[in-house]
């Protein structure tokens, strides 16, 4: 297995932390494994190779609010990286508090996909605070 160091956003890192505290995962990097996992087979086609990844996905979805609304719509799900380019987008231009609504709007906080898309505005946020 390889190592790999990822910065998350505190907010994300308190989601994370929840659900290990509830035991839905071990630990957060077992989070951090089932979420690219998880990303990767709604993406492309990618087999996941993670122990108990089905479990895990069951366990993790089964808090899900039972009506299919907008943020679980299959075009959001089809249209991935659209909304990554748009929520870069809103970063390049200097306006993050529009690209986290897009975000919040577009996916569940618990889906992986949002936290990717939120990791993905820290390299932008950096610099805003950089730049104050």
């Amino acid at each position: 297995m390889v190592k790999s160091t990822v910065r998350f956003p505190e907010a994300v890192i308190d989601c994370v932390e929840e659900m290990v505290a509830e035991g839905v995962f071990s630990n957060k990097s077992e989070f951090q494994r089932f979420a690219v996992e998880y990303v990767l087979s709604e993406i492309e086609d990618y087999e996941p190779e993670m122990v108990d990844f089905d479990e895990l996905q069951k366990e993790v979805f089964q808090h899900q609010p039972a009506t299919n609304g907008p943020e679980m719509s299959p075009e959001i799900n089809e249209n991935f990286y659209e909304n990554a380019a748009r929520v870069r987008q809103f970063a390049i231009r200097g306006d993050i508090e529009t690209a986290e609504e897009y975000i919040d709007t577009a996916y569940p906080v618990t889906d992986p996909r949002c936290l990717l898309l939120d990791d993905l505005l820290e390299p932008y946020r950096q610099r805003e605070t950089a730049d104050e």
